[in-house]
């Protein structure tokens, strides 16, 4: 089972980009994040005439998550627990149903910038709750896949540079340690476990601006997170790059793993 996440910045901009992607990816579930539109808005029966059975969680104009599929769904839940109030479609779960069941959990975490400040402190709430959710998917003990945009560089060498981003809401300590705080529970960086001693990269994201993709400037903000029955389950893992250096690009693009399930 392949599960790719690919933050496609507007479903309406991208969507042949993301078709494109998708007739070479040979992908099983495609986790989206920035779709940009409200359910009913989303372009449901192109990629259902494509084969994917399609599960959204929109809001007008800005993120928006959903989950492309070959395989069944079950179980669809909508919405991070532990705030009623919050109205941002961030987050969005369902069970794939293969030769055994997974679990993905996908998310689009808040940016936080300007930080200080409320939209920051938006993003580490919203941090503390997907850990107490985390928690939750691991202690169902199943193969469980939790990705997406985090919004977060863990480390200096998730970026070309590190020292552009000291005070940015992405890097800030606070921010790492509760990416950190999330993963010590046991969940498996699927991209670091390919490659752990690699002292600069891979990136998942390049700015529009600045010949950011040009010159590599990139960052990793896109993480896969499995449970241990999703790590021991893993076959390989990868970052398609070149879908970056395509036509009308979005400015992420996809992180996926192969599962033996």
């Amino acid at each position: 089972m392949k599960i790719a996440s690919f933050n496609i910045n507007g479903i309406k901009a991208r969507i042949q980009a993301l078709t494109d992607w998708l007739a070479g990816a040979e992908a099983d579930v495609v986790v989206l994040q920035e779709i940009k539109s409200v359910d009913e808005g989303f372009p449901r029966e192109h990629f259902a005439d494509l084969g994917w059975n399609v599960e959204t969680h929109g809001q007008k104009g800005f993120n928006g998550v959903a989950i492309l599929s070959k395989l069944p769904l079950e179980d669809v839940a909508r919405g991070l627990p532990g705030d009623d109030s919050d109205e941002q479609a961030r987050y969005i779960e369902a069970t794939v149903v293969g030769d055994r069941a997974v679990r993905i959990a996908g998310l689009y975490l808040p940016n936080g910038n300007p930080a200080p400040g409320p939209k920051y402190d938006y993003k580490l709430a919203w941090m503390e709750r997907l850990r107490r959710r985390a928690a939750q998917l691991l202690a169902d003990e199943m193969p469980v896949v939790m990705l997406g945009d985090y919004n977060v560089i863990p480390e200096p060498r998730d970026a070309a540079h590190p020292e552009r981003w000291t005070d940015d809401a992405l890097f800030l300590p606070q921010s790492r340690a509760a990416f950190r705080a999330i993963q010590w529970q046991g969940w498996t960086d699927a991209v670091r476990a390919r490659d752990p001693w690699t002292s600069r990269g891979p990136f998942t994201f390049w700015d529009y601006q600045g010949g950011a993709w040009s010159k590599d400037n990139g960052i990793r903000i896109d993480h896969l997170l499995l449970s241990p029955q999703a790590a021991d389950l893993m076959i390989e893992t990868g970052i398609d790059r070149e879908a970056r250096a395509g036509e009308k690009p979005s400015d992420h693009v996809p992180v996926w793993v192969r599962l033996a399930a």
